[in-house]
């Protein structure tokens, strides 16, 4: 025991008087996990920002303006008024996501066809190839805005041009086609309702003349949207915070890189000769191994810790249950060990193996949703992540953070830790036994 003991001790003061290591394998992640925290929205007092969309204004009818006029009040857009040529050039050149152009004619051309299904006008809309999901969300809104405009336009007393044409047509054409009867009558009654409002608004502007107060502005009438959401995010335990996965994902992607360069530092050790001076003491090669795999999962512990409390002091990320947290921390702290020690097995020199052992850290790394959330995955690539320990450890972490789970919450992602150290660790201890005989 004392041995074992003097060489984890050995292997904790030689890490921390590495100041390379312990920049790379703290600060790093810190600086990453902040970096897309803060992509990722932040903290939970962090407001969306607005999308940029280029506006150009061909249409100065009464509906050309007041569609512009409604998409610069949405408070979800942020509208750069521009010509054509800029708003190509802008969104060729990836300025802005988005540009639309509203045509001269549109309003008019727009309210002739709401009834009568043809002859649509083209409204284009200008977008950068990497900002499909951007687009999505402008034209509902741009669809939105283009309804309301458009029917309000049409039932008001100013629409009974449109309502005289559209009845022209429809007369012209029922003897072909039955069905346009019913339209037909509504849009008779249409007229109807649009002739006694002209009547009851000339009323009112006699009457304001007479008085000599001006005649109070009517909100127009339009189609709307017929519901509003109630928007509320749901978790266990505290608001998102989007540091909180952040400061998982960079951590469990720094600290297997520790790993890796704990499973190398033993390939440099038989390189040198050390390993087999180390093997000639009085000691064990599982006390060996032993040390090695203790030390190294300390060191992990001690990492994870101090990232933590960085993101819990500086970026307001919560813990929600401490217990749940020190379990996954120690679960994956020995899987990092174990996972060194298999590199240090099967390695056959120090520069090949740290390059295949990165490789397959990055994969896991991306698979286990560190860069980016497992939700955005294909379903096929989320049922694949299942299959990586970073997977699980990530999940397990953002569960007794921002999702305030405890530590029943966490129980799987730690036995599916402590399954893979097993793991790793056994297949590791076979391989070295099987080379010191």
């Amino acid at each position: 025991m004392t041995a074992l003991i003097a060489l984890v001790r050995k292997d904790l003061i030689l890490y921390i008087n590495d100041k390379r290591a312990l920049m790379l394998h703290l600060l790093m992640p810190v600086i990453l996990a902040a970096f897309f925290g803060s992509l990722f929205g932040g903290g939970s007092e962090a407001k969306t920002s607005k999308i940029d969309v280029g506006l150009v204004q061909l249409d100065q009818s009464d509906s050309g303006k007041k569609i512009a006029a409604g998409l610069k009040a949405d408070s979800a857009l942020k509208i750069v008024e521009l010509s054509v040529d800029d708003a190509k050039a802008r969104v060729r050149a990836g300025k802005l996501p988005v540009a639309v152009v509203i045509p001269d004619g549109f309003g008019e051309q727009a309210a002739d066809a709401l009834f009568g299904g043809h002859d649509k006008p083209q409204l284009p809309v200008y977008y950068d190839p990497s900002q499909s999901t951007v687009l999505a969300m402008v034209k509902g809104l741009l669809t939105q805005q283009v309804m309301q405009v458009t029917s309000a336009a049409v039932i008001s007393p100013k629409g009974t041009r449109t309502t005289e044409k559209q009845l022209a047509a429809l007369r012209a054409s029922t003897a072909d086609n039955p069905d346009n009867a019913q339209l037909s009558d509504f849009l008779t009654s249409l007229k109807k309702f649009q002739d006694q409002r002209a009547a009851a608004e000339a009323e009112k502007e006699a009457a304001a003349k007479a008085s000599g107060k001006p005649a109070p502005a009517e909100a127009p009438v339009g189609m709307t949207m017929p519901y509003t959401t109630q928007d509320q995010a749901l978790s266990s335990g505290p608001k998102y915070n989007g540091y909180a996965h952040s400061f998982a994902g960079m951590g469990v992607q720094f600290i297997l890189f520790m790993g890796i360069d704990m499973g190398v530092g033993i390939l440099l050790a038989r390189r040198t000769g050390v390993w087999n001076r180390l093997l000639a003491a009085p000691v064990s090669l599982t006390t060996v191994l032993g040390g090695r795999a203790i030390s190294g999962a300390l060191i992990a512990m001690g990492l994870m810790c101090a990232m933590f409390a960085c993101a819990v002091l500086i970026f307001k990320v919560q813990i929600g249950s401490l217990a749940g947290f020190l379990g996954i921390a120690a679960s994956f702290s020995l899987m990092t060990a174990a996972f060194g020690l298999l590199i240090a097995a099967f390695g056959k020199t120090p520069e090949a193996a740290r390059g295949i052992a990165t490789f397959a850290t990055l994969i896991m790394v991306m698979l286990g949703g560190a860069w980016v959330p497992s939700f955005v995955f294909p379903e096929w690539v989320q049922q694949l992540a299942l299959v990586v320990p970073t997977r699980w450890a990530i999940d397990g972490f953002d569960a007794v953070t921002w999702r305030g789970l405890g530590l029943e919450g966490v129980l799987m992602p730690i036995a599916v830790q402590l399954g893979f150290a097993a793991v790793f660790g056994g297949i590791a201890g076979w391989k070295f036994l099987s080379d010191h005989k």
